[in-house]
Parts: C-alpha cells; sequence; structure tokens
C-alpha cells in the first residue's frame, strides 16, 4: 500500500512536469529529489516505470525526470542495490540512444545518469553502453560522449577499457561523415588521452600499476592519423578546432619516434590554422602541448621548424588581446608559453629572430616583441644569463622610442630585467635613465576622455607605471640598491626631471636610510667615486627651490625635506641636529595644510628662517660662498617656473646677507642685474626682493650697485658700443627702470630703519623721482609701490615722529595725478588702489596736508572709486570667467584701500568737526540716485563711523551737534532697494549712537541694551521683504527716539521730513517710522483729524504697495484707535468682503493694547453667534435639492476675529476669551462644513482673485478653520495648532467625510497641550449634545470622544459628565454619533484606565450592543464596538466578561475572513484580547482557539499589515493557552511586531510543535486548511499546502493513518491546476513530503 502511495505521489509529480513555468518545474524536480532522499529505489523504479510506460511524453518533461535521477543516484549512490543500477543503466541507455537525431537536452540528461551510476557501477554501466558500441556500426553520439565523461569522473575505473573501445574505435573513425560524430570521437579522444595521463601521472594508487604509455601509443598514433590527415583539412571550423584539442594531449601518448617523424607535417599543419580561425586559444594550447611533448623527447627536427613557429606566433603577440574577450587574453598566455618552451630549447636562435624586431616601424611588432622579452626574461633565466650584454645592447632603439605603449612595454621589460641582474650590467645605467624620463612626462590635469576603443595610452598611464616600477625597484629588489645609490642623484638637479622628483625623493631616501642602517652614514655620498654626482650646494639648493610650491607634483615639497634632511651629513656635518630639528616640523606644516590652506607668504618666510638658521650653523664663508655661486647658476635652469624662480631669488638674497666676503656681494649683485630677465614680473619680483633681503646686511655695497646701475647706459640715450644692454629694446628699458625703483623700494623697506632713513631723500628718492613722468603701467605701479615701501619704512622708523618728510605733499599730488589719470568708465588695472595704499602710509606722516590738498584728495579717491560703473552680473561673464574674478577682486583690494586711506585722514581730526567735513564729501553720494553709488558709499560710511568710534577718546563731556543731521543722513537708508546698503546703514546708526553715548561721558565700552538691539535687527535686513524691512526700521527709529538727546529732537524730525525726498521712495517712506514715534507721546493732538487720517491712511494704503509703508500707517492707526475704538471700528467693520489687504492690515492694528483687543473680540463673538451659521437654499438647476448658503454677518465677524487674532499683540486678549473664543470657533468650523458663499461674494471673490490673490480664502469653512488656527496660536496653544497640523488634521475638518477625525485630532492635541482650558470648554459645549444640527452634534461627540483617550477629563474631574454624555447618545438617530459615542466609551480605558473596572458592566453592556446594533449595513458601529471592546478588556473585571465570554468570541469569528481588512483586523485583535479571560472556561475557550489558530497561521500572509499585526498579536496571547511551551515561546519570540517574520521557516518549527503536542490534530488541521485552497488571496492559498506540507512533514508515523490521503492528493492535484505559479509551487513541494505519511 505505501509502496503505491510513494508511486501515485511521484506520479502526481511528473504528470505535472508538463507545467510551463520554470519555477513549479524546478519545484517537481525538487520534489522528486526529496521523494528520493527517502526511497531512493522505489523512486527510481517509479520514474523508470514512469517513462516506460509514457513512451510519448514530450523531451523537455522527459529531462526533469531525468535530472531529478541524476541527483538522486549522485546523493544515494553508496544505498543502491545492483538491480536498481540496472534498471536505472538500461533506462537511461535506452533514453539516451531512443532518437537517432543528436536532441541535445534529453540527450545529455540521459547521459549524465549514466556517468552519475558509472561512479560506483562502472563495470555495469559499461555492459550496457557498450553493448551499443558494435564492431562496423557507428554508435550514437552520446555513447562516444559518455564514454568521454565517464573516462574523466572515474579514471581508474575507465582507462582499463580504454585499450578495448580504442580499438573497437579506430575502424568507425573512418565511417564517421557526419561532422557532429566526428567531433565527439575528438571529443572522445581528448579527455582519453587526458585521462590516460592522469592514470599514468597516479600510478602508485592506480589499481594496475603495470599500465604504460606504450600500452595505448599504436591506438592513439592509429586515431592520430585519420584526425590529421583527414579531418584537419575539414571545412568546418568547429571540427577542425575540436581536431586540435584533441592532438595536444594525443601527442603526450604518440610513440616517440612517431612523434618525431609526424611534427614536419604536424607542425605546419597546426601553424596553417592560425590563418582560418580568429578564435586562435584552442590552436595555441594545443601547440603548446605538442611543443612541450617534443621537447620531452629531445626531438631534432623541432629545429627546422623553429622559423616557421617563431614567424607565426609571433603576430599572435604582437595583436592586442582584447579584455572584454577572456579567450584571447587565455590565447595571449598559452602563446607566450610556446615561446618559453622555444627559449629554453633554443635561446641564440630566438633572440635572433626577436630583437631585430625591436627594430621595426610597426608600433604592435615592437610591443609584440618587448612583451615576449619580459617573459623569456622571467621564464628561461639559466638560458639567458649569457646573453644579458647582448640582451641590454639590442635595447638602445626601444628607449629613445616615443609610442607610449612601446615605453610601457620598456618598463615591463626593465622591470624583469632588474630582478634578473641585468641593471648591474654595462648599458643598465640607460635603461635606468629611460626610467626616470617616463616619472618625469607630464601629467595632465584633465586627461582627454578616451573613445572606449582607444588603442593608444595617455603618457599619464606610462608616467603613473613608472613612478610605481622606480619604487619597487627601489624598496623590494635589494640587488638594485647599489645600482641605484647614488646614481639615481644625478637625476635630482636638472631641470627636465622635475616631474619625477617625487618619486626620485621618495627611492633615494628608502636607498639613503637602508645605507645609514649599513653604516655608511658619513660616506653616505662618495664624490671620489662619482664624479657626475651633483654637488652638496647644489642638491640644497634644488632641493629647497622645489619646496616653495610643496603640493605640486604629488606632494614633491614633503618628499625633497625628508631627502634633504637625509642628506644632512652630506650636505655639511654641522647640520645634523638642526635639520633634524627643524625639518620634521616643516614637513608637518605641509602635513596638517592642503593647497588651498596653506599661506605661500608665510611658507616661504618659514623656508628662508630655515635657510637662514642653516648658514649660521654652518659659518663657514667658504662654504656660503660657493653656495650662493651654485644658486646664481642654476637660475636660469627656472626660466620655465616663475614661482620657483621668485623664491630662489630670496634664497640669493639671503645667502649672500650671510657672507661675509663684500667682493663676492657686489659681484654676485651685478651679475644678476646683467642677467635677469625684467620682462617677467615675478623676476622683477624676486630680484628686488633679493636686493632688498640683501640689504638687510648690507646697505652699503646695495645701495652703491644701484647707483652703479642707475648711471650705467642702460639709462642714457646714446648706447656704448660695449653695453652688455645695447640690444634692448625702448619697452625693455621701461621694464629695467620699474626693477631698478622696486629694488629701491625694497631695499628701503628692509633695510635697518637707523641706517636707511638718513638716505631715503638723499640716495633713494633722488633716484626715483626722475622716472615719474611716465605712462608706462609697470614703470608706474613700481613707482608707486616703491614709494608706499619708502613710506612704510618711515612710519616704522624708530625715530618716526621726528621725521619730517619734506617730499610729503609732493608725492601726495603725484598720486592724485596718477588717480585721476585712470579712466572713470572701468577699472583694469590696481593703478588706483596701490596709489591709495600709498597715500594711507603718506598722511600719517609729518607735516599736515593742506585743506585744498586734502580736499583734492578725498574728492579724487571718491570720485574715482564710487562712480565706477556697476561689475557685470555673473551670467553675463561666465565665458571669461577668470577675467571677471579677477575684476571683482580688483574691485574689492580697490575699496579697503579707500576705506584705509579715509580711515587714516580721519584720525589726523577725530572731532564732529572732523566727521562733519568727511560727510560733507560723501553726503552727494550717499543720496546718489544710482545703486551702485548709495550702496559703495553707505559701506565706506560704514567702516569709517566704527573706525572712528574705536579711535574716539573723550576725555570732557561735549556736545555731538551734528547727530541729528548724520542719523537722517542714513536711518532712512535701512529701507534701501539694496540689502547691503540697509545692513551698512544700520552699522552706521549703531556707530552713531554709540559715538553720542561717549560725548555724553560713557566708557568707549559701556554696551547700551537699546542700541545692542540694532545688531539683531541686521538680520531682518537681508531679504528685501517689506513687513521685516518695516518692522525692523520701526525698531531702529524706537532705539533712535530713545536715544537722541531732547535739543536734538527737532532737528531730527527737520531733517527726516526733508529726507522724504529722497531719490529712493522706500527710503522716503522709511522716514515716516521717526514720525510714528513722536505720534505715539501726542496722539491726543489728533483727536479731531480722526475721520481724515483714517480716509487718508486707506487712501494712501491703495496708492502705495510697499509694506514697511503699510507697517508705518498700521501703527498710525493703531494711535488713533486706542483713543476712538468705536469710530474706527464701525469703519472697519462696514467694509466690504472680501476685506482688502488694506483693511485687514488696519484691522491688525487693534490687536496692539489688551483692553482694547477684549472689547472688539467680544463684540464680534456676539456678531458670530446672533445670527443663523447658514440658510437652505433651493437649486432649482437641481430639482428639488437644496444648498447652504452662509449669512454674511457671522462670515464678517469671523473674517475680523482672525484679522485682529493674527496680530501677535493680541495675545493677552485672546487668553482672557479663550473657553468662549475656541467654543464658539470649534461650532462654526461645525457649521460651515459644505456651505457655500452668497453669490455676490462669488463673484466678488472671483474678481478680486483675478486683480491679484487675496489675502485668503473667502471659504465659509476655511474662513473659520483659519480663524480658529490663528485663535490657538494666539491663545498660547501654538503646539495645538502645530500637532493637529502635522498630522494633517485641519484639511480633515473642512472634508465633511473625514470632519470627525480632524475634530478628534484637536481633542487630543488640547488634551496633551491645553488640559487646564478644558473645564470650561466643556461646560459650553455639553449643551450642543442636543443640538438641532446634527454635524454640532457630531463635532461634539468626536471632542468628547478623544477627550476620553486623555487621563486629563479623570484629572479635571469631568470623566463621569462626558461618560453619560456619551452612553445617552448611543439610541442617537445619526449612525455617526453612535459610532463616535462607542470609540468614546472604548477610550476610557487609555484616557481613565483605573475607571474601567468600576464601570465595566455598564461599559460592556454598550459594546455589546454596538456588535448587535442592526441599523448597521456596513458593519461601522460594529467595528467600533469591537475595536474599543478590545481596549477595554484589559481592565474590566474577570466576572463581568465571563458571562459573555463565548457569545463574543462566537459572534465575531465570521469576520476574521472578511473582505473589509478592519473588520478583519479588528476581530482578530479583540479575539486575542479574549483570551485572557479563557482561564476559568479553558476547554470551552480552548476550542475556540483551535478553530481559529488554521485562520491566524494563514492570515500571517495577509495581504494588509494591519491584519498581519493583529494574527501576530492573536497568536501571542494565544500561546499561552495552548499547553505547549515550545510554541508558546515561538509565537513570542518570532511574532514581535519589530521583527520581520520568515515565514516557510516559522511554520516549519510551528507545524513540529503542534505535532509534538496534539499529534490527533491533524486530519482537523488538515481539513481546516483545504478549505483555503479556495481563498481569493494568492499569498493564502500558496500558504495552506505549504501548511499541510510542514504537518505531514512533522507527524509521527503513529497518526499517519488520520490523514485521508487520497481526499488531500486529489485536493492537491487539483490546486496544481492553480493559474498563479507561485501556488503550484507550494503544491509540488507539499506533494513531495506526503512520503513522510504513505
Amino acid at each position: 500500500m505505501m509502496e503505491s502511495r510513494i508511486k501515485r505521489l511521484a506520479t502526481t509529480l511528473m504528470d505535472a512536469t508538463t507545467d510551463k513555468d520554470p519555477l513549479v518545474q524546478e519545484q517537481i524536480y525538487n520534489a522528486l529529489c526529496y521523494l528520493g532522499e527517502s526511497e531512493p529505489e522505489e523512486i527510481l523504479n517509479s520514474c523508470d516505470e514512469y517513462l516506460r510506460q509514457h513512451d510519448k511524453l514530450a523531451y523537455p518533461h522527459r529531462v526533469i525526470i531525468l535530472k531529478a535521477m541524476e541527483t538522486v543516484v549522485k546523493n544515494n549512490i553508496a544505498l543502491l542495490d545492483k538491480s536498481t543500477a540496472k534498471v536505472v543503466i538500461f533506462l537511461a541507455s535506452n533514453e539516451m540512444t531512443k532518437s537517432k537525431e543528436v536532441i541535445r537536452d534529453w540527450q545529455q540528461a540521459a547521459s549524465n545518469v549514466l556517468v552519475a551510476v558509472g561512479q560506483r557501477f562502472i563495470n555495469k554501466v559499461m555492459e550496457e553502453v557498450l553493448t551499443k558500441f558494435q564492431p562496423g556500426i557507428l554508435p550514437h553520439y552520446f555513447v562516444m560522449q559518455t564514454f568521454a565523461n565517464l573516462s574523466v569522473s572515474n579514471v581508474f575505473g575507465m582507462v582499463p577499457f580504454l585499450n578495448s573501445i580504442l580499438g573497437t574505435m579506430l575502424p568507425m573513425l573512418g565511417m564517421a561523415k557526419q561532422d557532429h560524430m566526428k567531433s565527439v570521437f575528438c571529443y572522445a579522444l581528448q579527455h582519453f588521452s587526458e585521462s590516460i595521463q592522469e592514470y599514468l601521472a597516479n600510478l602508485d594508487k592506480a589499481p594496475d600499476p603495470t599500465v604504460r604509455k606504450d600500452t595505448f601509443s599504436n591506438e592513439i598514433f592509429s586515431a592520430y592519423e585519420v584526425l590529421f590527415n583527414s579531418w584537419l583539412q575539414h571545412r568546418e571550423a568547429k571540427l577542425r578546432l575540436a581536431v586540435v584539442e584533441a592532438m595536444g594531449p594525443m601527442s603526450y601518448l604518440m610513440p616517440g619516434e612517431k612523434l618525431e617523424e609526424q611534427l614536419p607535417k604536424l607542425i605546419p599543419g597546426i601553424l596553417a590554422l592560425y590563418k582560418k580561425h580568429t578564435e586562435a586559444f584552442y590552436i595555441s594550447k594545443s601547440l603548446c602541448q605538442i611543443l612541450e611533448a617534443s621537447v620531452n623527447i629531445g626531438s631534432r627536427s623541432l629545429d627546422v621548424q623553429l622559423d616557421a613557429l617563431l614567424g607565426t606566433l609571433h603576430p599572435q603577440i604582437c595583436a592586442p588581446a582584447d579584455p572584454s574577450v577572456p579567450l584571447t587574453l587565455k590565447n595571449h598566455t598559452e602563446v607566450l608559453r610556446c615561446f618559453t618552451v622555444l627559449a629554453c630549447s633554443f635561446p641564440d636562435r630566438v633572440l635572433a629572430f626577436l630583437l631585430p624586431k625591436l627594430e621595426s616601424s610597426n608600433e604592435r611588432t615592437r610591443v609584440g616583441t618587448l612583451l615576449i622579452m619580459r617573459q623569456i626574461i622571467n621564464s628561461a633565466p639559466s638560458q639567458m644569463e649569457i646573453k644579458k650584454p647582448f640582451i641590454l645592447s639590442s635595447m638602445k632603439l626601444p628607449l629613445q622610442d616615443s609610442n607610449n605603449k612601446v615605453k610601457r612595454a620598456v618598463v615591463q621589460v626593465i622591470s624583469a630585467m632588474a630582478h634578473h641582474g641585468y641593471l648591474e650590467q654595462p648599458g643598465g645605467e640607460a635603461m635606468m635613465e629611460f626610467l626616470v624620463r617616463q616619472c618625469a612626462l607630464p601629467s595632465d590635469a584633465q586627461p582627454k576622455k578616451q573613445p572606449p576603443d582607444a588603442d593608444d595610452l595617455t603618457s599619464d598611464s606610462v608616467q603613473s607605471i613608472s613612478v610605481n616600477t622606480l619604487f619597487l625597484l627601489s624598496t623590494t629588489v635589494d640587488r638594485m640598491n647599489n645600482v641605484l645609490w647614488p646614481y639615481l642623484l644625478e637625476f635630482v638637479t636638472p631641470i627636465q626631471f622635475t616631474n619625477a622628483l617625487t618619486p626620485l625623493c621618495k627611492s633615494l631616501m628608502y636607498l639613503a636610510m637602508k645605507k645609514q642602517e649599513e653604516g655608511e652614514n658619513a660616506s653616505l655620498i662618495r664624490y671620489d667615486l662619482n664624479a657626475n654626482l651633483p654637488s652638496p650646494y647644489a642638491l640644497t639648493t634644488r632641493l629647497l627651490v622645489v619646496s616653495s610650491q610643496p603640493y605640486v607634483g604629488d606632494c614633491r615639497g614633503t618628499a625633497a625635506l625628508r631627502l634633504l634632511n637625509v642628506l644632512h651629513y652630506s650636505v655639511h656635518p654641522a647640520l645634523d641636529q638642526l635639520w633634524s630639528k627643524k625639518v620634521p616640523l616643516l614637513v608637518e606644516h605641509i602635513e596638517e595644510n592642503t593647497e588651498k590652506s596653506l599661506s605661500q607668504k608665510e611658507w616661504e618666510e618659514k623656508l628662508l628662517l630655515f635657510l637662514q638658521e642653516t648658514l649660521a650653523a654652518i659659518a663657514d664663508n667658504t662654504w656660503i660662498c660657493h653656495f650662493v655661486t651654485e644658486m646664481c647658476r642654476q637660475l636660469n635652469s627656472y626660466n620655465g617656473f616663475p614661482m620657483e624662480k621668485n623664491f630662489l631669488y630670496k634664497c640669493i638674497g639671503t645667502t649672500l646677507g650671510a657672507c661675509a666676503s663684500k667682493d663676492l656681494v657686489q659681484k654676485q649683485l651685478q651679475e644678476l642685474l646683467e642677467t635677469a630677465r625684467y620682462h617677467e614680473e615675478a623676476e622683477r619680483e624676486g630680484l628686488a626682493s633679493c636686493f632688498g633681503i640683501c640689504a638687510i646686511n648690507h646697505l652699503e655695497e646695495t645701495l652703491a650697485k644701484l647707483e652703479d646701475f642707475v648711471r650705467s647706459d642702460v639709462f642714457k640715450k646714446s648706447v656704448g658700443l660695449f653695453s652688455i644692454f645695447k640690444d634692448r629694446s625702448d619697452n625693455e628699458v621701461e621694464k629695467i627702470k620699474s626693477t631698478l625703483i622696486l629694488c629701491y623700494g625694497y631695499v628701503a623697506l628692509y633695510a635697518p630703519k637707523e641706517l636707511v632713513l638718513s638716505r631715503i631723500e638723499a640716495d633713494i628718492l633722488k633716484n626715483i623721482f626722475q622716472y615719474f613722468n611716465t605712462k608706462d603701467l609697470t614703470l608706474k605701479l613700481c613707482l608707486i609701490r616703491s614709494i608706499c615701501m619708502i613710506s612704510q619704512a618711515i612710519y616704522n622708523g624708530v625715530k618716526c615722529g621726528d621725521f619730517i618728510f619734506s617730499r610729503k605733499a609732493e608725492l601726495v599730488a603725484q598720486m592724485v595725478e596718477f588717480i585721476k589719470a585712470e579712466p572713470l568708465e572701468a577699472m583694469r588695472t590696481p593703478v588706483r588702489q596701490r596709489a591709495m595704499i600709498t597715500c594711507t602710509y603718506l598722511v600719517i606722516l609729518e607735516p599736515h596736508l593742506s585743506d585744498p590738498d586734502r580736499t583734492e584728495l578725498i574728492d579724487t579717491c571718491l570720485a574715482s572709486v564710487l562712480a565706477l560703473p556697476p561689475l557685470e552680473p555673473v551670467k553675463e561673464r561666465d565665458e571669461n570667467g577668470g577675467d571677471a574674478l579677477h575684476k571683482e577682486m580688483l574691485y574689492g583690494d580697490t575699496t579697503s584701500a579707500l576705506k584705509d586711506l579715509l580711515k587714516s585722514l580721519l584720525q589726523r581730526n577725530l572731532t564732529p568737526h572732523g566727521l562733519q567735513d568727511m560727510f560733507a564729501h560723501l553726503g552727494p553720494w550717499i543720496k546718489s540716485n544710482k545703486e551702485h553709488e548709495r550702496q559703495r558709499a553707505v559701506e565706506v560710511s560704514a567702516a569709517l563711523l566704527d573706525f572712528y568710534l574705536s579711535k574716539l577718546n573723550v576725555s570732557t563731556v561735549i556736545p555731538f551737534y551734528n547727530l541729528g543731521v548724520l542719523i537722517a543722513l542714513f536711518s532712512p537708508r535701512c529701507s534701501d532697494s539694496l540689502a547691503s546698503v540697509r545692513q551698512h546703514a544700520v552699522d552706521c546708526v549703531y556707530c552713531l549712537l554709540y559715538i553720542q553715548l561717549c560725548y555724553e561721558g560713557f566708557a568707549r565700552d559701556h554696551r547700551d541694551e537699546m542700541v545692542e538691539g540694532l545688531k539683531a535687527l541686521k538680520k531682518g535686513l537681508e531679504e528685501p521683504d517689506f513687513t521685516v524691512l518695516f518692522h525692523t526700521c520701526n525698531n531702529i527709529a524706537m532705539v533712535i527716539g530713545k536715544r537722541v538727546p531732547p535739543d536734538q529732537l527737532m532737528s531730527l524730525l527737520l531733517a527726516m521730513f526733508e529726507g522724504l525726498a529722497d531719490p529712493d521712495k522706500n527710503c522716503s517712506r522709511a522716514a515716516t517710522v521717526m514720525i510714528n514715534s513722536l505720534l505715539k507721546e501726542r496722539g491726543g493732538v489728533l483727536q479731531e483729524k480722526v475721520p481724515d487720517i483714517m480716509s487718508i491712511i486707506h487712501s494712501k494704503l491703495e496708492e502705495v504697495d510697499e509694506e514697511h509703508i503699510r507697517k508705518a500707517a498700521q501703527q498710525t492707526v493703531y494711535i488713533l484707535a486706542s483713543q476712538h475704538k468705536s469710530v474706527v471700528v464701525s469703519s472697519l467693520l462696514g467694509s466690504s468682503l472680501p476685506f482688502d489687504s488694506h483693511t485687514c492690515t488696519m484691522w491688525r492694528s487693534l490687536a496692539t493694547e489688551p483692553t482694547l483687543t477684549s472689547q472688539i473680540l467680544e463684540q464680534l463673538l456676539e456678531k458670530v453667534n446672533r445670527d443663523v451659521p447658514y440658510k437652505e437654499s433651493k437649486c432649482f438647476l437641481l430639482g428639488s435639492g437644496s444648498e447652504r448658503i452662509a449669512t454674511p454677518l457671522p462670515l464678517a465677524a469671523t473674517c475680523a476675529l482672525y484679522e485682529i487674532m493674527s496680530a501677535p499683540e493680541s495675545g493677552a486678549a485672546v487668553l482672557g476669551l479663550y473657553p468662549p473664543l475656541f467654543v464658539t470657533l470649534l461650532l462654526r468650523v461645525s457649521c460651515t462644513v459644505g456651505v457655500q458663499l452668497p453669490k455676490n461674494l462669488q463673484s466678488r471673490e472671483r474678481r478680486s482673485s483675478s486683480h491679484g490673490p487675496a489675502p485668503r480664502s473667502l471659504h465659509p469653512c476655511s474662513c473659520a478653520v483659519e480663524t480658529l488656527k490663528v485663535m490657538l496660536a494666539r491663545g498660547g496653544s501654538e503646539e495645538v495648532a502645530r500637532a493637529v497640523s502635522s498630522a494633517g488634521g485641519w484639511d480633515l475638518m473642512a472634508s465633511p467625510e473625514r470632519h470627525h477625525d480632524g475634530i478628534a485630532m484637536l481633542a487630543g492635541a488640547m488634551a496633551r497641550h491645553a488640559g487646564p482650558r478644558l473645564p470650561l470648554i466643556v461646560k459650553n459645549l455639553v449643551p450642543t449634545l442636543s443640538s438641532v444640527f446634527d454635524s454640532q452634534r457630531i463635532t461634539t461627540t468626536a471632542f468628547f470622544a478623544e477627550l476620553l483617550n486623555s487621563n486629563v477629563v479623570n484629572d479635571l474631574i469631568l470623566l463621569e459628565t462626558m461618560m453619560d454624555n456619551m452612553t445617552g447618545r448611543q439610541k442617537d438617530t445619526c449612525m455617526l454619533v453612535r459610532m463616535l459615542a462607542l470609540r468614546g466609551l472604548g477610550n476610557i480605558a487609555s484616557g481613565s484606565p483605573e475607571k474601567v473596572r468600576k464601570h465595566g458592566a455598564k461599559l460592556l453592556a454598550s459594546m455589546v450592543n454596538g456588535m448587535d446594533d442592526k441599523d448597521d449595513p456596513h458593519n461601522l458601529v460594529a467595528l467600533e464596538a469591537m475595536s474599543s471592546l478590545s481596549k477595554l478588556l484589559d481592565h474590566v473585571e474577570e466576572r463581568d466578561i465571563q458571562s459573555m465570554l463565548l457569545h463574543i468570541a462566537i459572534r465575531i469569528r465570521p469576520f476574521f475572513d472578511s473582505e473589509q481588512p478592519d473588520l478583519r483586523q479588528s476581530s482578530i485583535m479583540l479575539f486575542g484580547n479574549l483570551t485572557k479571560f479563557s482561564e476559568g472556561d479553558c476547554e470551552v475557550f480552548f476550542e475556540q482557539i483551535l478553530n481559529g489558530l488554521v485562520t491566524l497561521l494563514l492570515h500571517l500572509q495577509d495581504p494588509k499589515p494591519e491584519v498581519v499585526k493583529a494574527c501576530k498579536f492573536a497568536l501571542r496571547m494565544c500561546g499561552p493557552n495552548m499547553g505547549c511551551e515550545g510554541l508558546c515561546d515561538m509565537f513570542l519570540n518570532h511574532l514581535r511586531d519589530d521583527r520581520s517574520l520568515h515565514y516557510g521557516e516559522f511554520m516549519n518549527n510551528v507545524c513540529k510543535h503542534l505535532m509534538q503536542s496534539y499529534p490527533e490534530m491533524l486530519n482537523r488541521l488538515i481539513l481546516t486548511n483545504l478549505f483555503y485552497f479556495k481563498s481569493n488571496w494568492v499569498d493564502i492559498r500558496a500558504a495552506a499546502p505549504m501548511f499541510i506540507g510542514f504537518l505531514v512533514l512533522h507527524v509521527d508515523e503513529d497518526h499517519c493513518q488520520q490523514v485521508d490521503l487520497d481526499q488531500l492528493i486529489s485536493a492537491l492535484n487539483l490546486l496544481l491546476k492553480d493559474p498563479v505559479p507561485a501556488v503550484r509551487v507550494k503544491v509540488a513541494e507539499t506533494l513531495g513530503r506526503l512520503v513522510r505519511v504513505l
């Protein structure tokens, strides 16, 4: 019986192999394999029988069964008996050969079965398969393939058969006519040969150790003759490749003499195939095997074939390998192996062939040859040993090759040579020089994008490969140490190797440290043995100079300094201590910074200090003289490197300063003047710096040399015959003059002040003055800079106060002329900036400038900078980004120079009069109608006032007489159209007020709170939001009003009124701030003019659309309303709806004073409540229907309430009226849901929105909601409004369908954030539960229901009242009210759980009544009852629930499978909660748990996540009541909400526990699952069969008889036809598992 059921299961599965879904087919295969694990022989027999009986079954389906058989055989080979093996062998043999045609998938599967069985039953397999392999009859294709695969999988079992197989097979070779048969014979011969080789290689483990190669040699040779002489000539490419693949392994087994005999034909035959096949890998692999076999027998005829071999193989390497085609890379490897074999046997001839190829004109030939050279250098070292000089000399030409691919190949060859000792030979140095040259290739900052098929490498990649190679040779190849050290030092100083410096320095440092470890410190560089090495002076100069640009060339500064440190002993023995301390600090400074963060000036100063300390430590004049001479010699090397050359000049200056030989100093200075490249700016700067630094110690010599230079022929018009400058052009002479003047400036700046002051007018200025009359820009700039440096030198001099600079006025006048000469339409040069900087230093010096000169200077400078046209917008200058950036920087620097100059002038007269005088010049610019002029003028003003304040030192209290005028000048600018002007204007007012405080007698560090407040106001001026601007201006005005003294007030007001005529309208209107400030104090005066002013304000607001003007007017309205509220309110209420923005502004002004605001709010509340909220209006167009139309009075009052409460100042009044405001507005929202505007207002609102956006919507509900929101915010309940907003509650309130949800969110937020407000609100709301309006009852019930969710109602002693009200609503005519009442009663469980016990019976009765509600077509009331009951259960008395427990459980059970997800969720959650009360009635309720268990487990696959969560909860609750500890633990651990569930694994474990604890339940569980086979949900349909599968997997044999297998298999069979593949997969899996219950 059991056997027949296994067979039935297997048959069911095999019937299903016709399923077209690949996943189902895969699962059927898995199920068959699973059955096979249990009963391998039975399943193999069943498969055998099925395939024999279903002879017509299509081959794709037979393949699934055969694959399953193969797996069962493989996994159970040791358990199979001979009879089953014979059955399987016979079946597979027949399946394999049934069709004469080749049907690959089918016959391959059958062949694989035979190969699997052959692992153990090789003799049986061979016995059967050999019957299909008869002499004289061509065998089936797969018979031969099976032999071949068996020979590989079972070498020791198969080789003994091979002799007879070969004997039978040889005659058949001639019979094979079809290509595929020939191919399979080749495949067999290849694998037979490989198998025999493996057998012979492992004779010690073989069953028959007497087997020899010659056992097979003759047969293999006979086969070879057919393959080579006949089949290799075939036109079919695949066959030829199969022949070639076979001949490689066969060549090892052929008799030696026969192979020798065949080679003259064989090798040409193989080589000829290269022309016929693009894919050469198999040919190369076979050829390599043949060559190895030939070498093994000591072939003599290979010599003859060598030229042909080399000639054919060489192009294979020259053709580049395509990395995307793996076989081309493998082919390269095989061909290189061929070269290795040949090079080991014929080294001379291979080299004679290869080396001339290095001279080929073809790039690929050269690259290929170099690759082969690298291969044979690495793989044939002993044969190449004596050839080293020959190979090295032949590399001369490749070293000169410019092709990047060739270069890379050469680098690889050099690397190989280094490892094998070539570079120690003569000629090795040339190879190293080549490598360094490649390291020095320029690396592209932005390499061009190469197309994907680009053949050429970039020089960048050659460079990076070379750098890596150099470093590896230095650090990992020990034999290279003596080759590279100290030879690499020769490449440090030549300029052409600059790009290679970083890798060179790193390698040299590593090598030097190695030498030091070996104890060669003192003799690290042996100049006696290496004449070509750079001197210590040259090395030090070079490494120091390149360190000046530390991040260039892959951070060469670090590498250079570290190398310098290692070489310290070779540079000078005295440097050990200094350099070991200083160099690491310099390196650390580089590493702590980046290229952007490093200050170049600071870095150069550090290096020059290091140089200075080095020279001091050496203290050897002879050494220093040699050093400076070397520095000068290297100058010309840096002609293409301006930054480095500039630094080298500074180094020369520093070293000359340390030089004791005056003659040498003069000689070198002369040489520098003669050889400098004056047309380069960096060089002019460098030379001048050099002279300046030198002058620190050699002032006399420096000035003398410059004096000589001035007198030299270069500056004379008739040039002498022998002058060294005779070939220079006029332009260059100007540049020489520029340099000379710059030199004088630097000398003045650097030289000791006590020596230089006396020389300034006599020696320095005398030679500068003669060049002022010039138009050359360079010369002009140098003159200005030089004068600036001279001024600085005088200023910094020790006796500065005593020095009278007689030529000061003359120099200032000259600077003014330079500034005037600059064009006003653009700033192209730094002449203005430099001239103003110079004047800044000049005006400080004595004597004082005369007033006309001072006025001329100020006006010229202001006009020169402030009147410049504005910079172009960024987008217009994108094309010339660099140029635009330069202009921007130049303008910024020039403005800074102007500020510094004016400060310098102001410093000379730091009084109110001096300030007034300065602003007399600046005033017109501040009021200019051009934005850019105002912006610049106010920025300069702010800087001047800040400076004035910082320098002010008041000793006696004096009046600041012009404060009012100056404040009136700047305060209107706080609302300028430009943000920067606004910011700076505040700064000006800030400074002026502090200046006033100082003059009043306060200390300069005194901080006034009011004035400090101005700083905080600046933030509000950043953006041009006029509301913010006006508010900020108002605050500024308040500060001014408080701080301006009485005697200044009128002048301030008068000046402010004048300010109304300001060209900038914003500024003119900002003046009203000051006026309003005064009106606050004098409101009574305006009593008679109130009506007129109200009218004017409104008309002005209509005329002017600027926010800060509105703010000023609003303030005026408030001042009037505080005295005349009735008139103001009446006129505003009379405004037409919707209120225009000006009316709104005026309403908001009434919120300023709490008492006033409270009175107005009370009036408006009364108006909202006086009238009905809406009127019913019939819609004639829609038949008998009607619509609700809002009444105008409550609507207008609501809008007014909004406007007043939107003002922050209304807070106190709103707090006082919080409960009535809240209740009125809440009910107003309730009554306006779905209410429309009157027709006249609808058209008016449309018109106003078409002219521009209305302040806000006039829609009744939106209006009410917005008013309620603003009331909460203003009443201190911002968090309530925020919480409702973030939850989307306001939108829900306006929705007729979700209004109650929005109200609940509001109630929850009130309970959380406004609890103390609730008693009065509840008291006011209770009467509305009897309202005639359904909407008001819904709103109040929803509000109360959610309040009951919070403990606050209990704390406030509101619970009983509210609960009674909720209970009373259960009979309400409105279903929504009934539902919300139940929700409220349920919420008591979370709000006041301690009260549930007291009222338990009453609450439970309400819930049960709710579940039985008759007027509930969509079960909404029942759903709420279930949900609420779940919450209450935790807190009720057990006796209260016990009596109705079973009734509830049975009542809710149908909802588990409801189509409505929320019903499923609530019923399941409630079921879980009920389990807590099942202890007293355990057996009865346990039955309910078992009834629901399958449903709950299957619904873990429910499509709705909330249902899945409910199932997890219910199962966790049921677990403790099921009497199975393992199951309980599983439910608690795996079904946590925060844990994801692996459903299959979980169900497997659940079923295991179920079958251990309740095995008798098996049939009941299976039957319940069968019900779900028809579920609408796919995942549940798939889970049900899987559930059954796991149950039968874990049931004990004793309980298997419970299962009605026939019914189950029939049901599964039916489900196997399900349209969804995932379901069919699970069915197939379960069918496999049914083997457990058979």
